[in-house]
């Protein structure tokens, strides 16, 4: 698996082959410290939530990626608070000795943290994650030792977003994305029908969002498959139905849309994505790409040349083959990187909102101000800023 964002468009590379599916943060100038320690004896403190830490968490990021370990731990209890601009963790040392600094490591970078016990000569490691839940700034991390306890504290780089935990794991996503996305529905485009559903049905139980099935709402409606719908009247049939249907869903909120692959899809032609910007989109692509730099170029090309309406996605997840025991994992893929693009652009749902409130014209991402007409063929008028709140 690997990832990367340009140009607004964070791309997942994905290979089922890859188990347990993990990365490890890349960045364009990583910095590392061994942070001072301090010891205090005596020290108290009842603030901290406990969390249960299983071994190994799987996890995807949004960003440049390897494919290693991501959360490892000898110990299966730790404690960690959010504390603002700042987060706190503890963990338990060995007891019944009396420890010195020389027998702690404490290695951080941006988004990973190492943190290692010596014992009898022997380096052990009491937690060592490749992707903290987000961003922290290496300079100002501290640790101490406070009785049977080690405590790391991290000052977070974003200082308005609350951390749900130390890891960016599938249940700390679902819990800690929810205060970015603001409502907003979730759109899963893609050639395979198959595979949107699946995913989309992850991400709405994860999420505690509505799932809604555009193929479903179809077949209920027409009272016939797809497939005999497009032997009767063609595939533009099929997809100028499900633009209606799309349109009709654009004014919900805290849904996950699942819609039709292939060329009778609505989402596969570029002209029928009025109302899908409405929404975050995630495009869910099978690769034949077998590594990081050609699925990058591939989903580059994608967005310069535009071709198909996929290529107008929030968000690329590239799929070397499929496993539908795996869709949970893409769609953790997905959140990461949905994560990723909102905290890059926090007027991003806001932004949304407006689009709908103004009717889904089409203007997207450049809105214009109201009362444009879109099939006017006058001077375009001024346009709205970038950033709404």
């Amino acid at each position: 698996m690997a990832a990367y964002s340009s140009s607004g468009l964070a791309t997942l590379f994905y290979s089922h082959s890859l188990n347990p599916i993990t990365c490890l943060s890349t960045l364009s100038s990583p910095i590392r410290l061994r942070s001072a320690p301090r010891v205090f004896r005596g020290f108290h403190s009842l603030r901290f939530r406990r969390f249960s830490q299983n071994v190994t968490t799987e996890r995807f990021n949004s960003f440049s990626c390897n494919c290693l370990s991501a959360v490892s731990t000898s110990t299966l209890d730790y404690e960690f608070t959010d504390g603002g601009r700042e987060v706190e963790l503890r963990l338990r040392l060995r007891t019944g000795e009396v420890l010195s600094p020389k027998d702690i490591s404490v290695d951080a970078d941006g988004t990973s943290l190492a943190v290692k016990e010596k014992r009898n000569g022997l380096l052990i490691t009491l937690l060592e994650t490749n992707q903290l839940f987000e961003k922290i700034m290496p300079s100002e991390t501290i640790w101490y030792i406070d009785e049977d306890q080690l405590v790391v504290n991290m000052k977070k780089v974003d200082g308005e977003l609350k951390w749900p935990d130390i890891v960016e794991s599938w249940e700390s996503l679902t819990a800690g994305i929810m205060q970015l996305l603001k409502g907003t529905s979730v759109y899963i485009v893609g050639d395979s029908t198959e595979i949107n559903q699946k995913v989309s049905r992850e991400l709405a139980v994860g999420l505690g969002y509505s799932p809604l099935d555009s193929k479903e709402l179809l077949e209920s409606f027409s009272k016939q498959t797809i497939d005999s719908w497009i032997l009767a009247e063609g595939s533009d049939s099929v997809a100028e139905a499900e633009s209606s249907v799309l349109e009709s869903l654009s004014s919900h909120v805290r849904t996950v849309v699942s819609t039709l692959g292939g060329k009778h899809g609505a989402a596969g032609r570029a002209d029928k994505w009025r109302h899908l910007y409405s929404g975050f989109t995630v495009w869910v692509s099978q690769t034949e790409a077998t590594d990081e730099e050609s699925a990058k170029e591939e989903a580059r090309r994608s967005k310069e040349e535009r071709e198909i309406g996929y290529s107008n996605a929030d968000v690329v997840v590239k799929l070397q083959g499929w496993d539908p025991t795996h869709a949970k994992s893409v769609a953790q893929a997905s959140l990461s990187a949905l994560k990723q693009l909102i905290i890059s652009d926090k007027g991003l749902p806001g932004k949304k909102s407006l689009y709908i409130r103004l009717g889904c014209r089409g203007d997207w991402p450049n809105i214009k101000p109201p009362g444009w007409d879109p099939s006017s063929e006058t001077g375009a008028p001024p346009q709205f800023p970038t950033q709404f709140t």
